[in-house]
């Protein structure tokens, strides 16, 4: 890789693992208000019962810790004793429970404009905004510790996590060679599991609010400048005309000059592929299109499919408390389950066979944890399978983003796809209302829904298409012309990936674009 491309990978990595320090707050969080404000002020009054903090966060000795209001405010041994206030965090755990679903509500605001204004303004520079909002997202809950002021961050920083997915995403695929693709979406995931393991010890470290967010926060702060040395996208560069950034990454060294000769060499012959659009009163609007039986098809199972995966990753994420273990074992041995995803890439099994395999084992797996939590199975087992079904369902949720791009055709994939964008957001949104037991362990209700959400899934594959190696469609009777899929031989699944040679030559385009 050159330079640039490595400057690339190599931070959005650290955004990546950063994020997720934030993402996870409120299982932290909830797990250190249990444990701190129930311990009163040393002579066994509790300050104020922590049972509506977080699904998955249990409230233990329950019934012995209830308190009547206000022995809490005079009483309580809370987060800021060190500053002998009386107006402690301990005084409105209650608010605490509502940060996840004001967190799930910003990642649906930010996919909403998100991918507009870094489309209009550049992916760089919403990267780098959303990253400096984002770690002072983390001290800002130390500064102004109050349940209104908590909240709304919680959900900007939701709106920031999701902007800095929608341009990572983006910039990391184009900065990478297109026989090459299929690895930004499995490495970033992964530095993101990286993060996930990373941020539990330090909150296991951490005994108190200020010592939680600031251990959570600090570590982006001081990577901050880090950032600064991001390129821009250089297909985005190319569109906006933008040739002296474009000549002064080339001249870095004569790899980026390799490197960005192929990428906006292929930018260039795929921009030229296009077709010219029709006249308009000779083809079919692209409302007609979107109202087509097998786009309409394809829309809803596709929808229903990124509801469910939400459901159930998000569900296991949030809840991963309940299963009897330790929250923080369980956050880093969560992260460590999604750790296998990087290899995604290297099995060659089509989209529709591996995601149908995906789905169902995930919810079988889940099924299996459901059965075994009811007849009092290990704990460790009960959250193995859990964390199993949660490897897989993120294994379909990977695939699908290709797949929703491949299955919808040119004059309505990009209002498809935000649809099926949409869902997922929804899915997630929904997850964060389900109540939980007054125990806070996954209701009954919950865990069915995780398992045969995926389930269903699997059957609904089976009226979908095979598109892996089929040129994208460009309208409905395109789609309807895409061959069924083909079961592969053994030895297809495991097949070396031959980098494409490099030009010998730069195409007289690429050369004259430079003299302008």
């Amino acid at each position: 890789m050159s330079p640039l491309q490595l400057a690339v990978y190599w931070r959005l990595s650290l955004v990546f693992s950063f994020t997720s320090f934030l993402f996870f707050l409120d299982i932290f969080t909830a797990a250190v208000v249990a444990d701190t404000c129930r311990r009163g002020n040393g002579n066994g009054t509790a300050a104020r019962p922590p049972l509506l903090l977080l699904r998955g966060t249990s409230a233990p000795n329950a019934q012995g810790n209830q308190s009547q209001p206000g022995e809490g405010s005079e009483a309580g041994d809370d987060w800021r004793k060190e500053s002998g206030q009386r107006d402690s965090v301990c005084d409105w755990t209650d608010w605490l429970s509502y940060g996840q679903t004001f967190f799930m509500v910003g990642l649906l605001l930010g996919s909403l404009f998100g991918g507009a204004i870094s489309d209009r303004y550049g992916k760089r520079p919403v990267l780098l905004v959303c990253v400096c909002v984002h770690a002072v997202c983390g001290v800002v809950p130390v500064i102004l510790p109050q349940p209104f002021v908590f909240l709304a961050v919680r959900c900007l920083t939701g709106v920031c996590c999701c902007c800095i997915n929608i341009c990572s995403f983006s910039l990391a695929v184009e900065w990478t060679a297109p026989a090459a693709r299929l690895w930004p979406p499995a490495f970033l995931p992964f530095c993101f599991s990286l993060g996930t393991m990373g941020g539990a010890p330090l909150a296991w470290l951490s005994s108190s609010w200020t010592q939680l967010h600031l251990s959570l926060a600090l570590p982006q702060l001081v990577c901050l400048p880090l950032y600064l040395s991001i390129p821009e996208s250089p297909r985005w560069l190319l569109l906006r005309r933008r040739t002296d950034v474009l000549e002064r990454y080339r001249s870095n060294s004569p790899a980026d000059r390799q490197c960005l000769d192929l990428l906006l060499e292929t930018a260039l012959k795929e921009t030229a592929l296009k077709e010219p659009a029709p006249p308009a009163g000779h083809a079919p609007s692209d409302i007609i299109h979107l109202r087509h039986p097998t786009v309409l098809l394809r829309l809803f199972i596709m929808s229903y499919l990124s509801a469910a995966s939400a459901l159930t990753y998000f569900g296991i994420c949030m809840n991963i408390g309940s299963f009897g273990v330790g929250v923080y074992a369980a956050q880093f041995f969560s992260g460590l389950s999604e750790a296998p995803c990087l290899l995604v890439p290297l099995v060659r099994l089509g989209r529709r066979p591996i995601s149908m395999l995906a789905l169902f084992l995930s919810g079988a797996a889940c099924f299996l944890s459901l059965l075994l939590s009811r007849y009092y199975g290990e704990p460790v087992l009960v959250m193995s399978l859990a964390l199993l079904g949660k490897l897989c369902i993120l294994t379909a949720t990977f695939i699908s983003v290709l797949y929703s791009i491949e299955l919808f055709p040119t004059v309505v994939r990009q209002r498809c796809v935000s649809l099926v964008n949409l869902c997922y957001r929804l899915g997630c949104l929904a997850n964060s209302l389900v109540p939980s037991n007054p125990n806070g362990a996954i209701s009954l209700a919950a865990m069915v829904v995780y398992s045969s959400g995926p389930i269903i899934g699997c059957g609904l594959c089976l009226l979908l298409p095979e598109t892996s190696g089929v040129p994208l469609p460009d309208s409905a009777e395109d789609c309807d012309r895409q061959p069924r899929p083909r079961l592969p031989s053994i030895g297809a699944l495991w097949r070396k990936r031959r980098p494409e040679p490099l030009p010998a030559e730069k195409d007289e385009t690429l050369t004259g674009l430079f003299d302008l």
